[in-house]
């Protein structure tokens, strides 16, 4: 089915409750609803995200939007890819059923929302740190994409409701599910594997700023995380140092910070690092600066 792209709420509202009715008359059942919340660029790491909300759910529906709420770059907002027809496509292909690619005016209408949602103390280290504000644009806009995609009365009957992040915004998928949680939104929350190229390196929408030997250097990030997690798997003392070393010892990549983290709070593991074998699980999570891109990557750690 050819997919539809609607640029306003009210055409949001409206396509969603549209399409709930017409699956509940063919399955005869409550169908279920999938949102991949984007801003656009889409390469085969949304494409991953797309297919395990196709696989699902009933309905599905992409936003593509590029929210000035969390660049705190001008620049940097200036320059992210705009690519609606090629990414309407990649959705298509997938079998989505709706697209959303509102404007800056139609989702904050007078200019910046006075109200935000705050991201707490979650948001004020790691990515946080580097980037103030960036999660509170990335709360305030999930939060409304939440209330607009989710079926209301029109729709006609419940419909369980899951939205889908990747799990290479590590610090993200954490802070969304938090506010899930704390806030009672009636949504699940899926986290989804990162997609990483042939030789390694995570999937990006900024990874087309680099050049072939910034692509080459940017490769450390991926070694790094590899080797706490061989030593993870292994239940052995994971110790990170030498993946900071690693990365340090890289010529053209400029280490913010590289940490292993409990995967719900974030707090770095005090313990189970270096000296003893690691158990349980656990979360290593880096970002660097390669030229003057930005990337982050993150890998789950496993004892087994």
């Amino acid at each position: 089915m050819p997919i539809t792209v609607v640029h306003t709420k009210a055409d949001l509202r409206s396509e969603v409750a549209r399409l709930i009715r017409e699956h509940a008359g063919r399955r005869g059942s409550a169908p279920s609803l999938g949102l991949v919340p984007t801003m656009g660029a889409l390469h085969s790491g949304h494409r991953r995200l797309a297919e395990a909300a196709v696989a699902a759910n009933d309905v599905v529906v992409a936003s593509i939007f590029v929210n000035p709420l969390q660049f705190g770059d001008p620049k940097d907002l200036e320059r992210y890819p705009r690519t609606l027809e090629a990414d309407a496509a990649l959705l298509e292909s997938v079998g989505v059923d709706l697209a959303f690619a509102p404007s800056v005016e139609e989702m904050y209408p007078g200019g910046d929302p006075l109200v935000r949602v705050t991201a707490g103390p979650l948001a004020g280290k790691w990515e946080g740190a580097s980037r103030p504000g960036h999660f509170d644009g990335v709360l305030t806009v999930v939060s409304k994409l939440f209330h607009l995609a989710m079926p209301g009365p029109a729709a006609g009957q419940p419909t369980a409701f899951r939205a889908y992040f990747g799990q290479k915004d590590a610090q993200q998928l954490a802070i969304v599910r938090r506010m899930v949680k704390d806030l009672d939104f009636p949504v699940e929350v899926v986290g989804v594997p990162i997609v990483r190229a042939e030789d390694g390196l995570a999937l990006s929408s900024r990874n087309q700023f680099l050049s072939a030997e910034q692509r080459e250097a940017a490769l450390v990030l991926s070694r790094a995380l590899r080797l706490v997690d061989e030593r993870a798997t292994a239940h052995e003392p994971l110790e990170p140092d030498d993946a900071v070393d690693l990365i340090k010892s890289q010529p053209g990549v400029e280490l913010d910070y590289f940490e292993v983290v409990d995967p719900d709070t974030l707090e770095p593991l005090a313990f189970n690092c270096r000296e003893t074998p690691f158990t349980g699980e656990a979360l290593a999570i880096v970002a660097a600066r390669v030229g003057d891109v930005r990337l982050i990557d993150s890998m789950p750690l496993k004892a087994r």
